[in-house]
């Protein structure tokens, strides 16, 4: 007879999976499931927990050992802290940073978690990010500037986050430029058509669309969905904050209006 535990992984992924109670998270720990443990397909409890917003459970796996920078799925391609970034899930993001993952740790395909935050507008996720070390200059996996990438989605309160932690700031002058040219064509045009032309393009013609605005994080959102037989079949959205960011980007470039100074400094962030 031992005293080894009985490892209980399959109660931890029902707790996980199942059940939303982080008490039943604590009684598969305790009845000896590993914090590191992975179900059938490679998916990690951290990674799952992770993405599903779950913050107690992520504060209960990394307590108990739980690695934030392991990697988790068929191969190893996702990682926790991208996963939560990818759902603007803040205090997830917030919990694995103070654990020690790192926060320019590509996935396989090239993201990073402030790749995945910029690229979705989830303003609050970038904040937390950059305020943990993320580098507002490196690149997407295509290359791809997140100063440019801000200014495309639409999201005030992240361009002016990334303006603070230094993007656009010497020798940066082509990006800011770009950037604002992107905030200048996209404020252009009409939302509305433009993300129901794209799922259309996509997905094919729909028997009709639903349009929803809302306010997320202090910020405007126009979401459009493509529905076939009534059902909802494909979805896109985007802040509606181009017109603002191309005033900030303007004075940046030099171009402020007559007796506003250009300090080349972001406002505030607020929000």
């Amino acid at each position: 007879m031992t005293n080894e535990p009985i490892r209980d992984e399959p109660r931890l992924f029902d707790a996980l999976y199942e059940d939303e109670n982080e008490n039943a998270v604590v009684r598969a720990l305790r009845a000896g499931a590993r914090a590191e443990s992975s179900d059938e397909e490679g998916t990690t409890a951290l990674y799952l927990a992770s993405v599903q917003d779950r913050l107690g459970a992520v504060r209960l796996l990394l307590a108990a050992g739980a690695d934030p920078d392991r990697a988790s799925g068929p191969g190893g391609s996702d990682l926790p802290l991208c996963g939560a970034a990818c759902g603007g899930h803040t205090g997830v993001v917030e919990a694995l940073l103070s654990a020690g993952a790192r926060p320019d740790l590509r996935e396989e395909f090239g993201f990073t978690a402030l790749r995945w935050a910029v690229g979705l507008g989830h303003a609050p996720t970038v904040e937390v990010l950059l305020a943990h070390g993320a580098d507002p200059l490196l690149p997407g996996p295509q290359g791809e500037a997140m100063l440019v990438l801000a200014a495309r989605r639409g999201s005030l309160r992240t361009v002016r986050a990334l303006l603070a932690h230094g993007a656009g700031g010497q020798g940066q002058e082509s990006v800011v430029a770009l950037a604002l040219a992107e905030a200048r064509r996209i404020a252009a045009l009409d939302p509305e058509r433009e993300l129901l032309r794209g799922l259309e393009e996509a997905y094919g013609p729909g028997s009709d669309a639903v349009v929803r605005r809302e306010r997320r994080d202090g910020e405007e959102t126009v979401a459009v969905e493509l529905l076939r037989d009534g059902a909802p079949s494909a979805g896109a959205d985007q802040h509606t904050g181009h017109g603002e960011i191309a005033v900030l980007l303007d004075g940046l470039a030099g171009r402020a209006p007559a007796g506003r100074p250009v300090t080349g400094r972001a406002p505030t962030p607020h929000g």
